[in-house]
């Protein structure tokens, strides 16, 4: 290709090309294929950049990037809890062991065939399925994804879909999320703590609860009306001790922990908000942790 005559306005980008364009902010020419379309006129592929940098972020009410799909994280977490089921449902009709692994139990027990036995690991002649004592931390955090009905599945994942998006366009994706899990993590530590050593607990329930209590704490910080949610929260409250095989000790654990971990977070002084925010929730988690390990100490 030969280049224009001289004296002819070039591309700035690329020398070899005429140009007659300039760029409406700093007047530079520009061929074709650098040009952007503005307001007025066009501009330059740089301009353009700038102007992406000067845009600010929106932000969610109490700091962070407010989500631009606010129902994702939720979408995510369901279809996390959805897999797990299937996962155990399937192994159910086979070995019939994952379930046991993931719940959460105090003390292990002995899977000999369809039945469990209490005892050490060593005098175990079937599968040993530890406890949360025996060094099973995993099944803190397991047993948040994990259900066996599909009815409990679909409550816990119905619920999480109506409250999670209202949560996250509130406090943003990293800010719920976090929320979520250390709601669900005090929960279960609740559970280990208050539960029968051997009863195997599983469910979302603990973070779904955590969720309620995050929307009561927020409702009263904005002095919005939260009777409706209350009222929502008192019969599940009624359902958690009437109906059975319910785990009163996870939906407590979650529901206060979701309040406290909330408070955190909506109550932390605008200066310096992000710094106070990550100290409150790392203490919040210390503690669950200190907890976890003190009933494990009073279990050896």
């Amino acid at each position: 290709m030969t280049n224009p005559p001289v004296g002819v306005p070039t591309c700035y980008r690329h020398p070899d090309r005429e140009s007659w364009i300039r760029c409406q902010r700093c007047e530079k020419s520009i061929c074709p294929d650098c040009m952007n379309d503005a307001a007025v006129g066009f501009q330059c592929p740089d301009c353009v950049a700038e102007g992406r940098k000067s845009v600010r972020q929106a932000t969610a009410a109490y700091g962070g990037k407010r989500s631009s799909n606010p129902a994702l994280t939720s979408i995510v977490l369901i279809v996390l809890n959805a897999a797990i089921w299937v996962a155990v449902t399937i192994d159910a009709s086979s070995k019939g062991i994952l379930g046991d692994f993931l719940a959460l139990r105090a003390r292990g027990l002995c899977h000999v065939g369809d039945s469990f036995f209490l005892g050490t690991q060593a005098a175990c002649d079937g599968t040993w399925v530890p406890g949360v004592s025996n060094g099973a931390y995993w099944e803190l955090v397991s047993s948040m994804f994990t259900h066996e009905a599909p009815l409990h599945l679909g409550f816990n994942m119905l619920a999480l879909w109506v409250l999670g998006p209202q949560l996250e366009m509130v406090l943003g994706r990293v800010r719920f999320l976090a929320v979520y899990l250390l709601a669900g993590l005090a929960g279960s530590v609740a559970v280990y703590w208050l539960s029968a050593e051997y009863t195997g607990t599983v469910g979302a329930s603990g973070a779904i609860f955590g969720l309620m209590g995050a929307l009561v704490v927020i409702g009263l910080k904005v002095g919005g009306q939260v009777q409706g949610l209350l009222m929502w929260i008192g019969i599940n409250v009624v359902l958690t001790f009437t109906l059975p095989n319910v785990s009163w000790q996870g939906h407590f654990g979650g529901l206060i922990g979701g309040a406290v971990i909330t408070a955190v977070i909506v109550f932390a002084p605008r200066p310096r908000r992000t710094q106070l925010q990550v100290v409150g929730l790392t203490a919040v988690g210390i503690i669950l942790v200190l907890a976890t390990l003190a009933r494990t100490v009073t279990l050896a």
